[in-house]
């Protein structure tokens, strides 16, 4: 059975985590910070106004993480980059009966997690949520509402568009991760690796955004999205404007990501890191508001029809907060009952969670209805 009692968020003093805590407080929900570093969790904690509890555990010390982890209902892992730093956190969840949710935005990861931890979660009846971000929660749900209706499905596409994101130096070191390591497709029911070939797409979005060149993006519906619908693949693409100095070179994008991925397998990856270093931690709270993201969901049904979903917001790091906090918060309820490692979609009522985001600016619609804002 699951523990009870407050919220762990993990990674607490980083810039996501920061944001983490403030939305915890505001909900005025019983938590406690933790992460390496006394120094700053302490400063966090003066930060917040007081009365938040603080666990000191390195990732490399089970027992103090056990500790840490075990004394709560669930825990909100922000200390990225996964790949390297998630997997302790997830194990001492497991471990001690603790629900679980965390920020990543990397896909391999979340397979991996799903691989090796889903027997145990379930045995030990609690739920793992990687990546219950803006990265990819509203995808997620969306997929499974334009989807439900269809299937089976011959394929389920995804269109990413983002304008005015500004990237934290964790982001960053995350996306050097995805971009240098395979990324899966997902196609005749099964899960391959997608190789570093160009893609030539376009997708064409609602209203001023239109028709766009796209590249492949390793997005977490890839990995979702199979568990919970039944379709023959999956393909998710960003806008290649997202990664072009200017829009002319936009086209040009597909073929230069091939061999970015084979220079970052190479010691330019470490001193890609070191830059990303020197940068500033994130993006001041102004720019961070003026961030737009699109995300569209074409359901094509084996029967010939096809859906269309589509969900929009602003602010990704803010919503991230808001998304891991209520995906936290909704698990730790008294009467969770489900189990294992789960996308967003199969852990929560994709229609309620959705509903709650128009709150904080998200809209949402399907098959071209009017968009509908949450209560």
């Amino acid at each position: 059975m699951a523990q009870s009692g407050p919220i762990l968020l993990y990674g607490a003093t980083g810039y996501t985590g920061r944001l983490v805590a403030r939305e915890l407080r505001r909900r005025e929900l019983s938590f406690v910070v933790a992460g390496r570093n006394a120094g700053r969790l302490h400063a966090l904690v003066e930060e917040l106004g007081g009365e938040v509890s603080c666990r000191v555990a390195a990732l490399d010390d089970r027992d103090a993480l056990r500790h840490a982890v075990g004394a709560c209902a669930a825990v909100i892992n922000c200390a990225g980059p996964f790949t390297r730093y998630g997997e302790p956190v997830v194990k001492a969840a497991v471990e001690t009966g603790t629900h679980y949710v965390d920020t990543t935005g990397e896909q391999l990861y979340m397979q991996r997690i799903a691989e090796r931890y889903d027997d145990a979660a379930r045995a030990a009846e609690v739920v793992v949520v990687t990546a219950v971000g803006f990265d990819y929660v509203p995808g997620d749900l969306i997929s499974w509402l334009t989807a439900r209706d269809h299937e089976p499905l011959r394929e389920l596409v995804l269109g990413y568009a983002v304008e005015g994101f500004g990237a934290t130096r964790g982001t960053l070191h995350s996306a050097l991760e995805v971009l240098r390591g395979e990324s899966l497709d997902y196609h005749d029911g099964d899960w391959r690796p997608a190789g570093i070939g160009p893609l030539r797409a376009s997708f064409t979005f609602p209203g001023e955004i239109g028709r766009q060149p796209m590249i492949r993006y390793a997005s977490g519906e890839v990995v979702t999205v199979p568990r919970h619908t039944r379709t023959r693949a999956v393909t998710s693409l960003l806008t290649a404007a997202d990664f072009a100095p200017n829009e002319a070179l936009a086209p040009a994008v597909p073929f230069m990501m091939p061999g970015l991925a084979l220079a970052l397998r190479t010691p330019l990856k470490a001193v890609a890191d070191l830059a990303i270093d020197r940068l500033p931690e994130g993006p001041s709270d102004e720019a961070r508001a003026g961030a737009r993201f699109t995300i569209v969901a074409l359901a094509h049904g084996e029967d010939g029809r096809t859906a269309r979903g589509v969900v929009r917001g602003s602010d990704m790091y803010g919503l991230t907060a808001v998304t891991a906090v209520h995906a936290a918060a909704l698990l730790a309820a008294e009467g969770y009952d489900r189990a294992g490692v789960l996308s967003p979609a199969s852990a929560f009522d994709p229609v309620e969670f959705l509903d709650h985001l128009g709150g904080h600016g998200v809209t949402y619609a399907v098959d071209g209805a009017a968009e509908r804002a949450g209560v």
